[in-house]
């Protein structure tokens, strides 16, 4: 059940993902309350259900690099989708810089709980 709720905030927070804009898959684990779940959600992405509602080509490698795209015409057709929504590249890389998703519009609270603690910290 816990693998359910953290699956299906990855995919809530893709379609949050604007045109133009990519996050990248550690972004997304850290939003979603598991700053270690880069790969869960590289998973999460390889078995989305409802592309292209679920956008997993606005999802990107920490350093702009496109990986695992499993849809028809892979790497290529990921990169020629982004280019076509505005995504800024340097090379075969987003440029983060520009094209990387501030999610501060959608902030959420990730809570840690340490015994006799509670950390609160903004995303």
């Amino acid at each position: 059940m816990k693998h359910m709720a953290f699956r299906e905030t990855i995919y809530t927070l893709t379609r949050k993902i604007p045109k133009g804009k990519v996050a990248t898959y550690g972004q997304l684990a850290k939003l979603a309350g598991n700053l270690n779940a880069a790969r869960a959600v590289g998973v999460c992405m390889k078995a989305n259900p409802d592309a292209p509602n679920t956008p997993c080509h606005r999802v990107v490698a920490a350093d702009g690099s496109l990986t695992g795209y499993s849809g028809a015409g892979g790497i290529t057709k990921k990169k020629a989708m982004l280019v076509s929504e505005g995504v800024s590249f340097s090379g075969d890389r987003v440029n983060l810089f520009r094209s990387r998703w501030q999610s501060n519009n959608y902030c959420l609270l990730v809570l840690t709980q340490i015994p006799g603690i509670l950390l609160l910290s903004q995303t």
